[in-house]
């Protein structure tokens, strides 16, 4: 099973960048270029605890759905989402956040596992963790910019 881990420094503090990493209307802006789309469950704003979302995006040219749940939720430290249903086998994608010295420290473990036996760990190896890991950089990289910019209050106070 691939695992990518990610490191992000953000000079912001800790609840804003928490807050930014599960904003909906965030990570909708985040992967415009997959035209990304909430459709179901929680399709704006601040996901939370036991709450799911259905995305709709194009990746690899083709449109997809997944389903993902918040399993674990402890603000602002820590939350995990799971898919429950899409193209993947499964995806577990841990976030946890650390603040020291007025820097957010954000944390990615990004666990997939690919349908296809060892057609899809071959695919895995020349193609999706690296498609998946330039995914959550471009994802990480409007957070940071959000929080450190102070543009991310617009999507925050929609709440």
């Amino acid at each position: 099973m691939p695992v990518i881990t990610l490191y992000t420094a953000i000079h912001a503090d800790i609840e804003t960048v928490f807050d930014l990493a599960r904003c909906i209307d965030v990570h909708t802006q985040s992967t415009s270029k997959t035209n990304e789309k909430a459709i179901a469950g929680r399709t704006s704003g601040l996901i939370g605890l036991h709450e799911t979302v259905t995305w709709r995006a194009k990746h690899l040219g083709v449109y997809q759905k997944l389903t993902s749940k918040i399993t674990a939720f402890e603000r602002p430290t820590y939350f995990v989402d799971e898919m429950q249903r899409g193209a993947f086998k499964s995806i577990k994608h841990q976030h946890s956040f650390r603040m020291d010295k007025g820097i957010t420290t954000m944390k990615d473990v990004f666990a997939f596992e690919s349908p296809l036996g060892f057609l899809g760990q071959l695919a895995n190896a020349l193609l999706l963790k690296r498609y998946m890991t330039r995914f959550l950089e471009e994802r990480n990289q409007m957070i940071k910019k959000l929080a450190e910019s102070g543009e991310g209050k617009k999507y925050l106070n929609q709440v």
